[in-house]
Formats: C-alpha cells, sequence, structure tokens
C-alpha cells in the first residue's frame, strides 16, 4: 500500500484539567461531576448533540435505573430521570419511561452541560494522540475550522468505541475472543400509528406466518419491537445486521444501507401481520447505526462473569448495577438465538440484587492520565452486554468525572488517587454506593 508523510503545526487552543472524548450518557456524566467540583472541562462531541446512542441512532429505551429497590443510577442518573418524567406528558409516562422522548432528552443534557460550567464543541472529533511513556501529552482535534490540539492533566474515553485510548495505543479486546465476532447492530426508526403498545413477545407473534410468506430476507427471530414514546409514536430497535464492525466505517456504510432496507419489510409485517398496527407508518430512520459492541478497553480490572454470579463486592467500588446480561447474537442462526434467549432470561437477578463496578475498570492500563468510561469499561462480553445500557454508562462516568477532578486538583495520577476521596466525592453528590463507609 502507498504511503505518505504528512506533518503541519498546529496550536494548542486549550490548556485544561479534564478533556472528555464524547458526549454521549457518560461523556455528560463526567463532564458535569468534574465541573461542579471546580475543574476546568473540555469536551468534544462529534455529532451536533448530547445524548450518544439516544440522540444519534434513536435507541428508545433507558433500560432500567435499578434493581426494583434501590436507584442505582443516582447521581446523574436520576437527575436525568427526574427531567424527563417532569416535562414529557402525563399519557407517556407512569412509573418509569417506556420510551425516550429524544428532543427532551437533548435539551436535558444541553441544560445540564450549560449550567455545569464545562467547555463543549460539538462538529468536533479525536483524530490523534500524542503520548509519552506512561500517558498522552496532548489530543489533535479535527473541526469545521481545522486542526488544534488540546493538552489536558486527565483524558477521558467515552466514545463507546474506545476510539480515544485506541489512538492512544492501549490495549483492548474486541468481540469473541479468537474470531472478533460482535454483536449484530441494528438501524433504529421512529414511528406513527402506535396506538397500542404490546411487548416484543407478543409483537412477534406473526414472525413464522411472515417468515412463511416471504415477507423478510432476513428470518431474525429476535424481534426487540416498538416501544411507544408518546401518543401514536414509537421508537424501534428491531432488525439486527450481522457481522457489522462498528470501528469500520466502510462496514458502518452498508449497514446502513441493509438497515433502511430492512424497515420496509418491518412496515409490512407490522401493518398486515399484527393488530393494533394496521396505520403503523415510518417517519424516519436514524442517521446511525446502533452499535452494540466494538472494544473493550484493557484496565486495571477485568470484569468478569464471575463478578455478576457472586454480586461482587469491591473495596474500589465506584458504584452498582444489575441489567442483565444481554448478548445479541453475532450470526443469524437457530443457535445463537437459543443461546442469547437462555443467557438473557436466566443471567439475570432477583429485586435487590446488584454487581459492583470497581474503580479499576475505569483506569486504561499502562497510562496514569487516562480513564475510559461507558460500554467500552474493561470487561469480559458478558459484563459489557451489561453494562453497556445507559444507565449504568451515567454511573461509570460520573464516577471518570470525579476522579479526574481530584487527580488534577490534587497532582497525582489516576492509578494513584485516594479512591476513598472519590467514593465520599461521589456518595456527596447523591451516588449509590451501600458498602462505603466514610
Amino acid at each position: 500500500m502507498e504511503q505518505i508523510t504528512y506533518t503541519n503545526k498546529i496550536n494548542v487552543t486549550r490548556n485544561v484539567d479534564v478533556f472528555i472524548a464524547g458526549g454521549g450518557p457518560s461523556g455528560v456524566a463526567a463532564a458535569v461531576f468534574a465541573a461542579r467540583m471546580g475543574a476546568s472541562v473540555y469536551l468534544v462531541e462529534e455529532s451536533g448533540a448530547f445524548g450518544g446512542a439516544a440522540a444519534t441512532m434513536l435507541v428508545p429505551m433507558f433500560m432500567q435505573f435499578g434493581d426494583g429497590e434501590n436507584f442505582l443510577a443516582a447521581g446523574i442518573g436520576k437527575e436525568v430521570y427526574d427531567y424527563i418524567a417532569e416535562n414529557t406528558p402525563k399519557c407517556y409516562r407512569k412509573k418509569c419511561p417506556p420510551g425516550i422522548p429524544v428532543e427532551q432528552l437533548k435539551l436535558c443534557y444541553d441544560e445540564m452541560m450549560v449550567k455545569s460550567g464545562a467547555d463543549f464543541s460539538f462538529f468536533t472529533s479525536v483524530i490523534d494522540v500524542l503520548k509519552n511513556d506512561t500517558g498522552i501529552d496532548a489530543v489533535v482535534c479535527s473541526a469545521r475550522q481545522g486542526l488544534f490540539a488540546v493538552k489536558a492533566k486527565i483524558y477521558i474515553d467515552c466514545t463507546g468505541n474506545g476510539e480515544l485510548s485506541a489512538k492512544a495505543g492501549a490495549q483492548f479486546k474486541k468481540g469473541v475472543d479468537g474470531t472478533g465476532e460482535m454483536m449484530a447492530a441494528t438501524l433504529c426508526a421512529i414511528w406513527d400509528g402506535v396506538k397500542v403498545q404490546k411487548n416484543p413477545a407478543e409483537q412477534s407473534v406473526g414472525l413464522d406466518k411472515a417468515f412463511a410468506d416471504g415477507v423478510f430476507t432476513n428470518h431474525d427471530r429476535h424481534l426487540t419491537g416498538i416501544y411507544q414514546i408518546k401518543e401514536n409514536i414509537g421508537g424501534s430497535n428491531s432488525g439486527h445486521i450481522y457481522g457489522v464492525d462498528g470501528t469500520d466505517s466502510d462496514s458502518m456504510t452498508r449497514a446502513m444501507i441493509e438497515g433502511r432496507r430492512q424497515m420496509l419489510e418491518y412496515r409490512k409485517y407490522y401493518r398486515e401481520y399484527l393488530k393494533g398496527y394496521e396505520k403503523l407508518e415510518l417517519i424516519m430512520t436514524a442517521p446511525h447505526i446502533g452499535i452494540r459492541e466494538t472494544r473493550r478497553v484493557t484496565g486495571g480490572y477485568e470484569l468478569k462473569l464471575e463478578d455478576f454470579l457472586r454480586r461482587a463486592v469491591f473495596d474500589d467500588e465506584i458504584g452498582r448495577f444489575a441489567y442483565p446480561v444481554d448478548i445479541h447474537a453475532g450470526q443469524n442462526t437457530d443457535e445463537g438465538y437459543a443461546k442469547f434467549k437462555q443467557e438473557f432470561e436466566t443471567l439475570r437477578y432477583k429485586k435487590g440484587e446488584s454487581y459492583g463496578i470497581p474503580y479499576g475498570a475505569l483506569v486504561v492500563k499502562g497510562f496514569d492520565n487516562l480513564l475510559v468510561a461507558g460500554k467500552c469499561i474493561s470487561t469480559d462480553r458478558y459484563m459489557q452486554s451489561s453494562v453497556r445500557v445507559m444507565p449504568g454508562c451515567y454511573i461509570t462516568g460520573q464516577a471518570c468525572g470525579t476522579a479526574a477532578a481530584i487527580c488534577s486538583k490534587e497532582n497525582v495520577k489516576t492509578t494513584q488517587v485516594d479512591v476513598k476521596k472519590v467514593q465520599s466525592a461521589l456518595k456527596n453528590a447523591g451516588a449509590y454506593l451501600p458498602n462505603f463507609k466514610e
């Protein structure tokens, strides 16, 4: 392959305490908590809104905030939950938001970020990293106005794909060990004419007949369904697209084309095979393919299935979570769906049960000033499939923001920070830490 050498001098436009890549739920949580603690913060987000998967991929569900007894995503998660509840029509909310009202969520994040005092830029991406033997020196960003560099004391990777960490040369794992196979992707969509709210099982009752009638070119039994957002409006998370690599633009391009094609098949299915959806109409598909799994950045501790099974408690625990193991099949086979179903139905908790998330899973191995939050923290595939949902991202994001603020203020490394100070600050800010004692 032909290579070229390209050099350029660029300006360092900001020198801050904390730099954050990615403005999804973990990035917003990290930025707000760090800024509230007095740290100077700069966050870059490649799209035009905060929210990550909910805003750009139109993922319609938060998933559970608690364990049935305790609100585990306390802190930022509770603030978001309360904002959505207060600003959403009664026809939408009962006890817990069933679907995400995207515009209300964007406004919630906007208000949080502006009020916090954190600096941020939309339409801006990290394209390179300058590093030394133990950490990051600076990041190179690309924006509409050109290239620029940012220096910080602490860097936080909230990209979801571990992009900042990978560009810095951090170790990571991707997909199934040895094969790299990852969970199928989905192109989410917004629909009109959602007169009824049936659970996914009820929405799947017509699949066999539709398969036999040739409605679907992809015989996918895993129908995650349409979730009502407000009266007549719903969001879908249906239609698996297999063999997608969320770290490869060409692969994602093909997935977008396939996802839009599949939506016409789902329109026909809902209108003709399910009672109550006869007038369903597609409003729009998401501008970004929904990616469930890519890199898992290697940290000081790898959260494993064993920790889920033993309801783990850690000395350096920064939060607890309870979402079940939810590994969507990587191949469209009966065996793959059966394995997903068996795990999803058995690897789940009873009311009041949860597992701890240790600070060590947020510290990037080999770096003394880089933390990671969200769905690419240090886990095995089982735990990634649990912690990847939005409430889990709030928990790890606010922990990273808190730790980064303390590290920058005390001029200590992320690997050497007093975790008890992090836990104390989190608890004082409303985080759920039942096992931490002052």
